[in-house]
């Protein structure tokens, strides 16, 4: 019975072979056969990364900004349209954003603990002007969960059923869910009905591991599990390995692409 992978697998650069130059890191990702996912596109050498014939999944799709007031949301939106060029260089086909810039440690930069209905108002009016700016420029913004109680405490619309939320308020093919299933774990769990509430919605799914957030098979997901419900979901788009690895690097992305490997279904005799 032979297996199948419907999934475009991609691996983060930024977590993976930290001991090698982010271009060699990027090689050896593209040289094992999945794409390559990047951060903060300011503080790479564009056209180095370019020259490694890597192809790219996805990057942060701004530099600084907020989605929930004036001054941030323009702020976003200006940090957005600075990204788009550097998006189309490197033929990345999606941007990320948050509820809020997020800084040293990953900390957001500018905490929310509470959320207001005003907040939740301007958080939709800002995602529409991104939507728009995505449909004029080409490309798809993707709103990412982040959970507060280990990585990020302080974002807003953190919750992977918030970053739903507003994604189905706006309903724009240029805005969509990056659903990470590490952060929803550790803030929502109960992923496979995510997933099934969230399928039209998604862009892209990252993975990691919980606890440790390294690669799937060293905690507590049952990964092979959720590829299965992904592929009877009809999903064949891009699952990105956003974690660390456990030991061996090479061996880490091998685990990904296992759990991620879903065998074909026994023909009835």
């Amino acid at each position: 019975m032979p297996d199948t992978a419907p999934f475009t697998l991609a691996v983060c650069a930024e977590m993976v072979f930290r001991d090698l130059p982010v271009t060699e890191r990027i090689a050896r990702i593209d040289a094992l056969g999945f794409q390559v996912e990047i951060w903060d596109w300011r503080r790479h050498d564009i056209d180095a990364l370019k020259a490694t014939g890597a192809t790219f999944s996805s990057m942060t799709g701004y530099v600084t900004g907020r989605l929930a007031d004036d001054e941030g949301a323009d702020d976003l939106l200006r940090t957005a349209e600075q990204s788009i060029p550097v998006a189309h260089r490197l033929n990345i086909p999606r941007l990320n954003l948050h509820g809020t810039g997020l800084g040293e440690g990953g900390l957001p930069v500018t905490p929310s603990h509470v959320v207001t209905g005003d907040m939740w108002m301007k958080a939709q009016e800002t995602l529409t002007r991104i939507a728009d700016l995505g449909k004029r420029h080409g490309v798809m913004f993707v709103l990412e969960n982040l959970n507060a109680a280990v990585d990020h405490p302080g974002v807003p619309f953190g919750r992977a059923e918030d970053c739903l939320a507003l994604v189905k308020a706006v309903d724009r093919p240029e805005l969509r869910l990056m659903l990470d299933l590490y952060h929803a774990q550790i803030g929502e769990g109960n992923l496979i009905e995510l997933l099934r509430r969230a399928a039209p919605y998604i862009g892209e799914i990252q993975v990691a591991d919980v606890p440790g957030r390294c690669e799937p098979g060293t905690g507590e997901i049952n990964y092979p599990a959720i590829a299965r419900e992904l592929k009877r979901l009809g999903y064949r788009g891009t699952v990105g390995l956003e974690g660390f690895a456990s030991g061996d690097d090479a061996l880490a992305l091998s685990r990904f692409r296992d759990a991620f490997t879903v065998p074909a279904e026994r023909q009835a005799a």
